[in-house]
């Protein structure tokens, strides 16, 4: 038996790219998924291809606390308890500082970083509860390096880094698990969020490259592995590059 079959396990962010591949995974190996993202049709459709699985949605915005509640809510209800939460929405809008858009900087702190606080908040009691439980957020390479044009995406990425830390150090004693997946390249929608025509075209020109970085499918499977572990194994980090990235 799979050790991921019968979780329940609630994935933000989950109509395309990164989160769509780990919904068909965990569903693949037996898990209870509750999915949610902004888009209904593209959750009914992911429902839809997974006819065989423990599968249902719910339409929530993370950048709000009560849809991401109501989502919790709703897994609770349906299954009574929250094995893992994964808070994988996010927004990647590139450009130079100098050129200081407010509104992007807004909506990548709204998304990035509060989607993972409510997120957190939603789920942490149940989990205390439970005395167990597995906290995961998509962070990135951005993470851990800067390089221009991302600073304000980067700064994101390295808070999702810091806050996820301190939940480990907070809640490891109540047996709660916190996990990082840091992906480089990934052939994703991301590039749609790149206000930036230059830097949007460039990353999308990049994907059209044969062999081009990782596949959401790749970044699946490092969640699956995650999740995977005994209850007292804590994988507190996964940093996944292409062979071929640089940076």
């Amino acid at each position: 038996m799979s050790k991921i079959q019968d979780k329940v396990v609630i994935i933000m962010g989950a109509s395309s790219g990164i989160g769509e591949a780990t919904t068909k995974k965990l569903a693949q190996e037996g898990a209870k998924v509750v999915i949610a993202a902004r888009r209904e049709d593209r959750l009914k459709a992911l429902v839809e291809s997974l006819p065989n699985a423990e599968i249902s949605y719910a339409v929530a915005d993370v950048t709000n606390k009560d849809e991401v509640q109501a989502v919790v809510d709703l897994a609770v209800e349906k299954y009574g308890r929250v094995d893992v939460l994964y808070n994988n929405a996010g927004v990647m809008p590139l450009a130079p500082l100098s050129e200081t858009r407010f509104d992007e900087w807004r909506k990548m702190l709204d998304i990035n970083i509060m989607g993972v606080l409510n997120g957190i908040a939603a789920a942490l009691p149940i989990m205390k509860k439970q005395q167990s439980g597995q906290i995961i957020a998509t962070d990135s390479v951005a993470g851990h390096v800067v390089w221009s044009g991302s600073a304000v995406y980067s700064g994101t990425k390295f808070a999702v880094r810091a806050i996820m830390e301190g939940l480990r150090q907070e809640e490891g004693k109540n047996n709660i698990r916190s996990t990082i997946v840091s992906p480089g390249a990934v052939a994703t929608e991301l590039y749609k969020t790149i206000n930036d025509p230059e830097v949007s075209e460039s990353v999308k020109a990049g994907q059209r490259t044969p062999g081009f970085g990782l596949t959401s499918e790749d970044v699946a499977e490092a969640v699956a592995y995650a999740i995977g572990q005994p209850e007292h194994v804590s994988i507190s980090e996964i940093l996944i590059r292409p062979t071929k990235q640089d940076l």
